[in-house]
């Protein structure tokens, strides 16, 4: 997957794998699938029905940009991509995927990006909160990979503005950074140097957008060399200049 799958089922079953462990979806059950995952060996009954938003990832980050938090529940999903919900959580969900729906089709609406993305983080907000219940009623043990990719996610959110070194995040955790990529990457099937940029980049978006600070001052404030290094660093992720994303 290169984006982010969020779907309800509302009959029926559907099995399938995702990073080759098998799970099984049900009426009332949501599934999340996140960017580089593998779905495989989907098998659909006869009555299977649902409904999905497909996002990319960089909608998914500028809608949630400056809410670290979430992005910190959603990393659950990662192994936990299916869970059931209550008949109100599944009711409220529903009336969120209609509504947006009908105006991501409003092409007349002057402002549909910005609502369009408002009830997005709205929707993510409520999706997020039952996956905290469901976190904080969890028995699963982490396993070592799990616990130090979840360390290390809550150290970047805490330090990716002033901390871009893997090796910084590796003493911090006492261990090695061989040892924490290979634990990131298989949690997450990315690697910390990604995590890290998408954390900045987030970031960036977020302040290019909604600061009244200049691109040099928005440089200093991220603790790059200078703006072009900021500029250049931006742009290869964006395919864009800072200056040019700003005026979109």
């Amino acid at each position: 997957m290169r984006c982010l799958f969020l779907a309800l089922c509302t009959q029926g079953k559907v099995l399938y794998t995702v990073d080759g462990m098998d799970r099984e979806v049900s009426a009332g059950d949501v599934i999340i699938i996140s960017e580089g995952q593998v779905v495989d060996h989907y098998l659909l009954s006869s009555d299977c029905n649902g409904i999905s938003i497909i996002m990319s990832y960089d909608f998914f980050n500028e809608a949630i940009s400056g809410v670290h938090e979430l992005s910190q529940l959603f990393l659950f999903s990662r192994t936990h991509p299916v869970f059931r919900l209550t008949p109100d959580d599944d009711r409220a969900l529903k009336e969120y995927f209609f509504l947006i729906k009908q105006k991501v089709d409003d092409k007349n609406h002057h402002f549909r990006m910005m609502l369009v993305s408002a009830l997005i983080k709205s929707l993510i907000y409520d999706v997020s909160n039952v996956i905290y219940r469901i976190q904080s009623m969890s028995n699963h043990k982490k396993t070592r990979a799990e616990a130090f990719f979840t360390d290390f996610i809550k150290l970047v959110e805490l330090n990716f503005a002033t901390e871009r070194r893997v090796g910084w995040y590796a003493k911090q955790l006492c261990i090695t950074p061989k040892y924490l990529s290979e634990s990131v990457k298989a949690v997450s099937k990315r690697c910390p140097n990604d995590w890290i940029d998408s954390y900045v980049m987030r970031e960036l978006r977020m302040l290019l957008k909604n600061s009244p600070l200049s691109i040099k001052e928005i440089a200093r404030q991220m603790n790059f060399a200078n703006q072009s290094f900021m500029g250049r660093f931006f742009k290869e992720r964006a395919g864009m200049a800072p200056r040019e994303y700003r005026k979109m």
